[in-house]
């Protein structure tokens, strides 16, 4: 009974996990109306964030000071803040450019590529073959996208469109750098403190970046704008990342990264009700191509773990 219900509490975790980050890109849309730029917007989101990893981070590091965990090295330290700024800051920021120019189900399509530029970036950094299955896979996912893409070349300004999904395609290329860095380094210093501390790293540095670029009076905007960066801070970012993480200690990462395929899809459904944002044979079609593609790759990976 037990392993029942604690393995429908990890398939609901990462659903409803999978279905705030991605509803991250409707705030972020719907913030952009009060005419901030993306300098001021990531740096809303990470001050309203930053006393929620503060915390965690200060928890874990009693429990290294206490030699419950290991204390991290020079190295370590010096290896967390580099994937904060590579993996959640400028990752975020390319994102956050890119959401003023495309429409929110073409970005978190974008952004679903990035297992497939691991895959990539593995065979070329790390000389890991690539088998027919994972190509077939890529191909599908790849066609998705062009088909949304597509679509809103056809409806928005086509220059605008197209460098808004360079910006996306940057911020997924980034992260995908990030989870291959990562992956040595999880294993020494752990989930929760490598998201807490690298996630504090990324709000240090959206916090300088705005006052680097901004006046201090920059921070008076209206309500609105405090308003849906605590949302964006707490539902889109905080929550998520912990119900993720419980998620993967309950039912594992495969199945969790699995059930994260309901996020493009509540993305489009989403993106109608909310923005208005028409609903297309097109961006149906090229959604399932990249689900379908996603899916088999992350189906062809899990056996080859379970295997090994």
């Amino acid at each position: 009974m037990t392993l029942v219900s604690s393995r429908s509490l990890g398939f609901f975790l990462a659903t409803l996990g999978a279905v705030l980050f991605a509803a991250k890109a409707i705030v972020v849309k719907i913030t952009y109306r009060y005419g901030i730029d993306a300098v001021t917007l990531i740096a809303f989101r990470m001050m309203f964030a930053m006393p929620f990893f503060a915390i965690v981070a200060w928890r874990e590091s009693r429990r290294a000071a206490r030699g419950e965990i290991p204390t991290l090295t020079r190295r370590e330290r010096m290896q967390v803040c580099l994937l904060g700024l590579l993996g959640y800051y400028f990752s975020s920021f390319l994102d956050f450019l890119g959401l003023r120019y495309v429409s929110a189900s073409l970005e978190r399509l974008i952004l679903f590529l990035s297992p497939t530029l691991v895959v990539l970036l593995s065979a070329w950094w790390l000389k890991r073959p690539v088998s027919p299955r994972q190509w077939v896979a890529m191909v599908a996912s790849y066609l998705g996208v062009v088909l949304v893409f597509a679509r809103d070349l056809a409806l928005g300004a086509g220059s605008h469109v197209a460098l808004g999904a360079l910006f996306i395609f940057g911020s997924a290329l980034s992260y995908a750098v990030y989870l291959i860095c990562s992956g040595e380094l999880v294993k020494r210093v752990g989930a929760t403190r490598l998201v807490a501390y690298a996630m504090l790293v990324s709000c240090l540095a959206c916090v300088v970046q705005f006052f680097l670029i901004h006046p201090p009076s920059m921070l008076v905007q209206p309500a609105g704008v405090y308003g849906y960066s605590f949302v964006h801070a707490t539902l889109n970012t905080v929550v998520p990342v912990f119900m993720l993480m419980w998620a993967v200690a309950l039912v594992g990462a495969p199945m969790a990264s699995l059930l994260g395929m309901v996020g493009p899809v509540s993305v489009l459904f989403l993106a109608a009700w909310l923005l208005d944002e028409p609903i297309t044979g097109w961006q149906l079609a090229g959604t399932a191509l990249v689900l379908a593609g996603i899916f088999v790759l992350m189906g062809g990976r899990r056996r080859v773990g379970a295997g090994g």
